[in-house]
């Protein structure tokens, strides 16, 4: 019996923490990432946990017998199973109060669906001091005893912690996740109720895996959102994705789907958006700029390649290294929004990461990896922008695209004094009319200043032409942008 109960231990250790990862990203996909939801998410969970450490030492002084500690699991796993179930209409409320912005609403789905935690890590919580009521033998081994039902429980957090992330939710996506872990859980306690206690009393919890069985197979279709023109959703291991498709055009967005990350048309380029900023990086170097000496470029934050497939139309001779930290994305990219782009090498790699090892130099780098509030912080210090700098060419420029809020410039500002550290010359553009401004950066000329002067970017009317050249072609002046901005460094 021994040997069930620290199995039982290890298992509740890993569910726990299993369905706290798996919150977060059932969370995650409708209120965001922040630091405040993953707070939240965090404190909740302690709270519950604490009330179970506080009643399962009572219960099981009240009650120590192994058929109470496993029919306590039996029930945290079925209530655990039954969260998406339940969840599933609440979020789908917060989803359309997000793209609203009703923050009363929202406040009050997030509110709502923490409270669903309530029941199963409480009663979680109670396992450790119930296993160790029932393991202690002789109060001269109860430290020993205690510390080996807790370091179970720990290891099997540690287990719990990477699970859902690696493997389950990329695999089976975020529901089934929960009813996965629930219906392990479940396996475990009946069998030990069973082997403990008799079958007989086993059998009148049967029901309960036949639940969790229905609800695998009907209770969590259909998609996550209701979003309008949705036609794919799916998780990653980072993101949960979406496709939604107005008439022939298509959109991708992340997680709460607050910006739109790329944009698909298959006759149409020029999307009056933060991308076609990009494509003027080159020329900030002296005339004239040819279009066809453009050779390399490197694109750090890829997503779906609307970056890529419009580089490739401006510059004929162009190679793109696009690094992308979600394979998902790459996916969705090739199968919804043409990215099977002859010129375009994906890496799929932390930005940081692929750009410090890549051997190559290139004439563009653009970093748009920004999106507040989900800011990576290794790609905003002194470090990241000198690598940068050291894969540019003696002509190369970078461009980054950064976001704001309407009164905030902070960041602007912040970013702006770490780049100067690397890049002599900088150049910011706030686009007319949009909350988000751009940075443009260039290296010094002789003499110290560069040989013509760069107007203001004025709004554009109508979608200009894309050819931008040096050799008699046309320029487009930096357009509009309804999601970000841009800066370009040399």
């Amino acid at each position: 019996m021994r040997k069930w109960l620290y199995l039982a231990v290890f298992v509740s250790g890993m569910t726990t923490l299993a369905a706290e990862m798996s919150a977060s990203r059932l969370l995650g996909n409708y209120f965001g990432t922040s630091n405040l939801t993953w707070a939240s998410i965090i404190g909740l969970i302690l709270i519950y946990l604490t009330a179970g450490y506080f009643i399962g030492g009572r219960w099981a002084d009240r009650s120590p017998h192994y058929a109470t500690f496993f029919q306590i699991l039996i029930w945290a796993a079925f209530s655990i199973g039954l969260i998406p179930l339940v969840s599933r209409p609440i979020l789908r409320i917060a989803a359309n109060a997000f793209d609203n912005l009703d923050l009363g609403v929202l406040f009050g789905s997030f509110s709502v669906v923490m409270i669903l935690f309530v029941i199963p890590i409480t009663l979680l919580g109670t396992a450790s001091p119930f296993a160790i009521r029932l393991a202690l033998l002789d109060s001269r081994t109860a430290g020993s005893v205690a510390g080996r039902i807790y370091a179970i429980s720990t290891l099997g957090s540690f287990l719990g912690t990477f699970l859902p992330v690696l493997i389950l939710i990329p695999l089976v996506g975020t529901y089934r996740t929960f009813l996965t872990i629930s219906a392990f859980l479940l396996l475990i306690a009946l069998l030990g109720l069973g082997v403990t206690s008799g079958w007989r009393r086993t059998l009148s919890y049967a029901w309960m895996p036949v639940i969790l069985v229905v609800l695998a197979i009907f209770g969590t279709r259909g998609t996550d959102k209701t979003s309008t023109g949705l036609i794919f959703e799916t998780d990653s291991a980072y993101n949960y994705i979406q496709v939604l498709q107005f008439g022939q055009t298509r959109y991708l967005r992340l997680n709460d789907g607050q910006g739109v990350h790329s944009v698909y048309h298959p006759s149409e380029y020029f999307y009056n958006g933060p991308w076609e900023q990009v494509l003027v990086a080159p020329f900030f170097n002296p005339p004239p700029v040819e279009r066809t000496n453009i050779r390399r470029m490197a694109i750090v934050g890829l997503a779906a390649g609307t970056t890529a497939r419009q580089a490739g139309l401006v510059f004929p001779n162009l190679t793109i290294d696009g690094i992308e930290i979600d394979p998902k994305i790459v996916e969705v990219g090739r199968q919804y929004f043409g990215m099977d782009l002859p010129y375009l090498n994906v890496i799929i790699q932390d930005g940081r990461w692929g750009l410090a090892r890549s051997n190559q130099k290139y004439q563009v780098i653009s970093v748009d990896a920004y999106r507040p509030p989900y800011i990576p912080w290794h790609m905003t210090t002194v470090e990241f922008f000198q690598l940068v700098r050291d894969r540019l060419t003696d002509d190369g420029v970078m461009v980054i695209n950064v976001g704001r809020s309407p009164n905030d410039r902070r960041l602007i500002n912040m970013l702006y004094t770490t780049i100067a550290q690397v890049f002599p010359n900088v150049y910011v553009m706030d686009l007319p009319d949009h909350l988000t401004p751009s940075f443009c950066h260039r290296s010094t000329y002789p003499g110290g200043k560069p040989d013509r002067q760069f107007p203001e970017p004025e709004p554009i009317t109508r979608n200009p032409p894309l050819a931008v050249a040096g050799d008699g072609g046309e320029h487009p002046k930096p357009s509009t942008c309804p999601s970000a901005g841009h800066s370009v460094h040399r």
